[in-house]
């Protein structure tokens, strides 16, 4: 849906990589290879958006690195829309709630680095009713037309995972 309201391609693809998760930050060049797009586009979309104050921009060496501007009033309302056109609200509001002693969830890979996707990878910790949750999975991903895979681990695996896998983004979605 949030396709028909904004045309560009390029420009969803810049709001998702940003305002998904706002640690993110890039450089024009990084941004037209990982889109598969040029670089004249990528710097039309940037500079917009930097002109309006929802990019910030700084100079790290002889790169431009642009990351979102999380200060600006509609970062809020803008996180929340694409949270929405992702799907995940409908996830927290309908999985986490109902699925036993619930301590975080955490998104990974693709929409972690701020990268659409059709699958969603979610990390759940905490004493979770594994039978109970592949069903709302079921029943979500038909809401979402999305797939979505998913790991489950007490808190001591956790931060083993988390050791053994320090390169990967995490993105914290919900804690108790």
């Amino acid at each position: 849906m949030l396709d028909t309201l904004i045309t560009s391609k390029t420009r969803l693809k810049i709001l998702l990589r940003f305002f998904l998760n706002s640690n993110n930050s890039s450089y024009m060049r990084s941004l037209a290879n990982e889109f598969h797009e040029s670089t004249n586009s990528i710097r039309l979309e940037l500079n917009r958006f930097e002109d309006a104050g929802l990019l910030s921009a700084y100079n790290e060496g002889n790169k431009k690195m642009f990351k979102a501007n999380i200060k600006h009033p509609l970062y809020p309302d803008i996180k929340n829309i694409l949270m929405k056109h992702i799907g995940l609200d409908k996830i927290v509001e309908n999985v986490v709630k109902k699925l036993g002693d619930v301590k975080k969830v955490f998104v990974s890979g693709d929409f972690a680095r701020g990268i659409d996707s059709s699958i969603i990878d979610l990390i759940f910790v905490g004493k979770i009713n594994q039978a109970y949750l592949i069903k709302l999975i079921e029943k979500v991903e038909n809401m979402i037309n999305r797939r979505i895979r998913y790991m489950v681990f007490d808190k001591n695996e956790f931060i083993e995972y988390t050791r053994e896998h320090k390169e990967d983004k995490l993105l914290l979605l919900w804690e108790e």
